[in-house]
């Protein structure tokens, strides 16, 4: 098994594309192209060829270059297919429990609807590396637009499970705004507290916060600590099932 080479490509406001390359074959997929030609321009920078572009779920600024891309280069487009419908362009077909080959690099499969409908993530076992579009963020998780905080939590379960070298490439720089909501849930968490320190002097110098650890993810997010008594008194639900308290956490979260 190939270990990918991953390169960041910030654009839009606050949107991170990635180029994953497997330097045994060369094969080269974009993952989540909001935008053209920043991808490209970082294509041809690197000599790499777009062989693929890997797709997590269907809003615009995860699929807003795929067309484009695809007649340009002649890539195959990889998505969920609970959402063929609306993955512009789409090849392959994935779902729950499927592998995926980029190259001699092989990627586990998830489900994990919540955010819509059909968002799958990507799991490079061997480069622990995920790509969870806007199901998991740095300290925080995607809105729940189409599916249910039942769904969301049970996504947010298959992901905590993952080891936690796991490093979370995740789609979108939120980590300091996620962490102020963090610490408002969870205001007596110390590695809270001392990974917003780090934060707010990375953001100051320019620095990206993500990819996070899925360990870091598991200490300091509180949407992955429905257990945390701080946080299930601090929001009044102390005793709650993991979903009553995950559900209320992204309630508060909708309105800070």
């Amino acid at each position: 098994m190939s270990v990918l080479e991953i390169h960041q490509i910030p654009v839009l406001s606050d949107n991170y594309v990635y180029l994953a390359h497997d330097p045994a074959t060369g094969d080269t997929a974009v993952v989540d192209p909001a935008v053209v030609g920043p991808v490209l321009d970082a294509a041809a920078e690197k000599n790499w060829t777009i062989t693929h572009i890997i797709n997590t779920h269907h809003h615009g600024d995860h699929t807003g270059g795929n067309l484009e891309i695809k007649s340009r280069t002649g890539c195959i487009i990889v998505g969920p297919r609970a959402d063929r419908d609306r993955i512009p362009g789409i090849d392959v077909e994935l779902g729950d429990g499927d592998t995926f080959m980029l190259g001699e690099a092989e990627a586990r499969v998830f489900d994990v609807p919540g955010h819509t409908h059909g968002h799958i993530a990507y799991w490079f076992e061997q480069s622990d590396a995920l790509f969870c579009g806007d199901t998991l963020f740095a300290l925080g998780c995607g809105r729940v637009f189409e599916g249910t905080m039942d769904q969301m939590w049970s996504s947010l379960s298959k992901l905590k499970t993952l080891p936690g070298s796991t490093r979370v490439y995740c789609a979108h720089e939120y980590t300091q705004s996620n962490g102020r909501f963090a610490l408002s849930v969870e205001p007596n968490n110390a590695a809270l507290i001392a990974r917003m320190a780090d934060i707010d002097d990375m953001r100051q110098r320019g620095i990206p916060t993500v990819p996070s650890t899925l360990s870091e993810e598991l200490a300091t997010n509180p949407f992955l600590r429905p257990d945390s008594d701080d946080l299930q008194q601090t929001i009044g639900r102390v005793g709650g099932d993991a979903v009553s308290v995950f559900a209320e956490t992204r309630r508060l979260k909708d309105n800070f």
